[in-house]
């Protein structure tokens, strides 16, 4: 009878345990949607609910720097409106100006010098030229005459045979000289060959790249804002170093102009989740007030979770949906990134 009572009581015992694990599970998993549920919600107005985070009218962007360096200046403040490419900060890049000066400097000498080469001979040279032309012609003329003389007077047998070759030899000469002189004028007053001029175009390229190259690296030390919105946080001070290899935000902007909740919907209650789709918000921060709207927007994929709810039973292997809420009263600027608690209505309740 002893043995007996004590199986009795063993499994009595057994069975108080497993009942308040299982009504523990069942009630940490229920907890997002007992938090603050009237009665009538309780009644089954209220499908599924899921956590979420205030969000701007856009998403929260952090910002940081493109290039290596120290922070040199912070030029905004937290909760300041900055409109888009507005400067945010600046990274020390000093030692750049001075290449930037010497690559300026090249290209601006690629430029004159294809501009010289364009332009072809001074007019000093091309008159020079002329000059010279004109003076091997006469010298032509002369020499030309004196031949002709010289033959007459040697075919009258007046002057000996080599008096009339070195005539000709003269003429010879002078005609030597003039189509030279008229290649020199020619070739002052061409234009540039194809490939010199092409080459110069090269050269030219080449610096200004060199040039542009520069100023992109002086560029991304500049820390300017993508979008327009607003501050939300200056992580950075100025002094402190910055690395593109391990990269951190300097900057978080938003767009506050209006308000929605993103929230991330559970997978097993995906199918019950739909575009216009009426919503109840609740947060600690609003007290018993609540605020209500309706779905604007669905993901098209799912995802890991990234709200937590500090629960330690609160499973985060599971993926999750996002879900876009808008406020029917935007009248209240609720805190960037405040969590809240989403209780979506069921059918019934979305009129």
């Amino acid at each position: 009878m002893t043995a007996q009572r004590r199986w009795i009581l063993g499994g009595l015992a057994v069975l108080a345990t497993a009942g308040a694990v299982l009504f523990g599970t069942s009630r940490n998993r229920n907890s997002v949607q007992a938090h603050g549920t009237s009665a009538n919600e309780a009644s089954g107005s209220v499908a599924f609910a899921s956590s979420g985070r205030v969000e701007g009218a856009s998403e929260t962007t952090q910002v940081g720097a493109a290039a290596d360096g120290i922070l040199k200046s912070v030029y905004v403040k937290e909760g300041q409106f900055v409109k888009r490419g507005t400067l945010l900060g600046e990274i020390a890049c000093d030692e750049l100006q001075p290449a930037l000066q010497t690559a300026t400097a090249e290209a601006d000498s690629a430029r004159q010098a294809r501009a010289r080469l364009l332009r072809g001979a001074r007019d000093e040279e091309k008159k020079i030229a002329s000059e010279k032309t004109a003076a091997a012609r006469a010298t032509f003329e002369e020499a030309k005459s004196r031949m002709e003389m010289q033959r007459a007077l040697y075919q009258k047998e007046q002057v000996s045979r080599a008096t009339y070759e070195q005539a000709v030899r003269d003429l010879g000469v002078a005609d030597a000289n003039l189509r030279a002189a008229l290649r020199t004028e020619e070739l002052v007053s061409a234009p540039p060959l194809q490939e010199d001029t092409a080459r110069a175009d090269a050269d030219v390229l080449a610096a200004e790249g060199r040039v542009r190259t520069v100023q992109e690296r002086i560029g991304k030390c500049a820390i300017v804002a993508p979008i327009d919105g607003t501050v939300l946080r200056v992580y950075a001070r100025c002094g402190e170093s910055f690395s593109t290899v391990t990269p951190r935000p300097l900057f978080s902007l938003a767009d506050t102009s209006t308000r929605h909740i993103r929230a991330e919907v559970d997978e097993r209650d995906v199918d019950k989740l739909s575009v216009g789709q009426k919503v109840i918000i609740q947060a600690d921060a609003l007290g018993e007030r609540k605020l209500r709207g309706s779905v604007a927007r669905i993901s098209a994929m799912m995802g890991r979770k990234s709200i937590s709810k500090g629960d330690p039973s609160d499973k985060s292997d599971r993926d999750i949906l996002e879900a876009v809420i808008d406020l029917d009263d935007n009248s209240r600027s609720l805190p960037i990134g405040l969590r809240v608690t989403v209780q979506f209505l069921s059918s019934a309740h979305r009129k």
